[in-house]
């Protein structure tokens, strides 16, 4: 029999906020979509141009350029973006390209006093406006304002900086939905990116995504979790074009299971996900799973935060709360350290993308928020278990990285041409073909 989430959060150990009540389901029909989408030059081209140049996408943390003159360099496709710190207060973006003829600014992040470019020394100041051209004479018919960078927009929400091409495009605000009153609870702004890991995929952007979507692929990628993940009883949730998200539980066993286990075994499996024997004196008799591992997590994080947890409930401790905002950007809620995906194309390579992980904690009380932590590059066939920052899901990462070159091969070797999708469990992922479907055909993102 089938616990569904909902289920479970009225026997946790403290009320579940509103938030995760609040089931939005929809139905997206069951009809296949084509291959073409994860492996046609023509079909990557079109989403370059109606979708990439019209999106919001999060280029980095407001803690990866805490001081004036910070930069952080964002890349997507063939666009290359300044991400500039240029006041206390003041985050602003600029391409990444010199006025004159073209070279980038800048090769990587760093910090900077002025924006110079390499090749004739032309420079700008952090707000964008034109320092020093030498020899200034000889473009005596450019004004200083001519010569000020173009500024992209940009967004800011959770402690993220956003930046968007297209200077018609809705609101931030807009284009996040609930996102924000969602997330109030758990307040991504207070947190720093303790861990940050890349790696290149031999894979389509969207075929290495879809897999972090839905619980479905547990049964046969991550059979070791089943004594202790709820597969088959995850919620999947739509919001209107842009967030989606996935509620999935920790400390109860799949129903695929042919017998369920004990009580102790579900406690044995978690705490060994965690890298912890079942602590001395917990009676696995006294309370249900979820109650023990919830009280476990708020009294480790508390105290490790230096923070009142007591109204964290269990599920806001325990469970996979993952939200996707379209395209590309996935945020976990609760009040554990939270992660954070993100996948972008690499380059103009349609058979391969950028995935990357963060890892945000909580500010401990009373200390100022650190810097976040550099990019940890991994190289292509290294391991995410050999990232040490991501001790219990480099292993599980691995398992999907196992499928994916095989993903994106077979579907070059499709008879049909065609991907068959679930109806519910893979309802988030038809979310998303729907919502780029609006982009390629002009009908979003609507104008401001």
């Amino acid at each position: 029999m089938v616990t569904t989430y909902r289920q479970l959060l009225d026997t946790d150990s403290r009320a579940a906020p509103d938030v995760l009540r609040d089931e939005h389901r929809h139905d997206f029909g069951s009809a296949p979509i084509g291959a073409e989408r994860y492996i046609d030059r023509a079909f990557f081209d079109r989403e370059a141009e109606m979708m990439w140049s019209k999106v919001w996408q999060m280029a980095c943390r407001e803690e990866d350029i805490p001081e004036v003159g910070d930069v952080h360099v964002y890349d997507i496709i063939d666009r290359s973006v300044l991400v500039v710190r240029s006041g206390p207060d003041t985050i602003e973006a600029f391409p990444n390209s010199c006025l004159h003829r073209g070279r980038k600014l800048m090769d990587e992040s760093g910090r900077v006093e002025n924006m110079r470019c390499g090749f004739h020394g032309w420079s700008w100041n952090l707000d964008g406006s034109i320092r020093s051209v030498p020899c200034r004479q000889e473009f005596a018919a450019l004004s200083d304002d001519d010569l000020h960078l173009p500024v992209i927009r940009i967004g800011r929400w959770g402690g993220f900086v956003f930046v968007n091409f297209d200077a018609d495009a809705p609101s931030l605000e807009e284009y996040l939905g609930v996102l924000p009153d969602h997330f109030e609870r758990w307040g991504l702004e207070s947190r720093w990116k303790a861990a940050h890991v890349a790696r290149v995929i031999p894979c389509n952007w969207k075929v290495a995504q879809e897999a972090f979507m839905e619980s479905y692929h547990v049964i046969a990628t991550h059979p070791q979790i089943l004594p202790f993940f709820s597969d088959v009883g995850s919620e999947y949730d739509i919001y209107g074009p842009h967030v989606n998200r996935n509620l999935a539980a920790f400390g109860e066993p799949s129903p695929h299971l042919r017998e369920r286990p004990s009580d102790g075994e579900v406690l044995e499996g978690m705490f060994g996900l965690w890298g912890r024997d079942v602590p001395e004196g917990v009676d696995a008799d006294a309370l249900p799973p979820r109650a023990i591992l919830g009280e476990t997590a708020r009294s480790s994080m508390a105290r490790a935060t230096r923070s009142d947890l007591d109204e964290a409930t269990d599920a806001e401790m325990l469970d996979a709360i993952v939200y996707n905002v379209f395209p590309n950007f996935a945020p976990w809620g609760g009040f554990v350290p939270n992660i954070v995906y993100r996948w972008r194309p690499n380059g103009r390579d349609v058979d391969s993308c950028i995935m990357e992980v963060m890892i945000l904690k909580p500010v401990k009380k009373g200390e100022t928020r650190p810097r976040g932590v550099p990019v940890h590059w991994l190289g292509e066939d290294e391991p995410w278990s050999n990232a040490t920052e991501l001790p219990a899901l480099g292993p599980v990462i691995d398992q999907d990285m196992a499928n994916m070159p095989h993903v994106q091969t077979g579907l070059k070797a499709s008879g049909t041409g065609t991907v068959q999708l679930a109806t519910y469990m893979e309802s988030r992922i038809r979310h998303f073909h729907a919502t780029l479907d609006a982009y390629l055909d002009g009908r979003l993102p609507g104008r401001s």
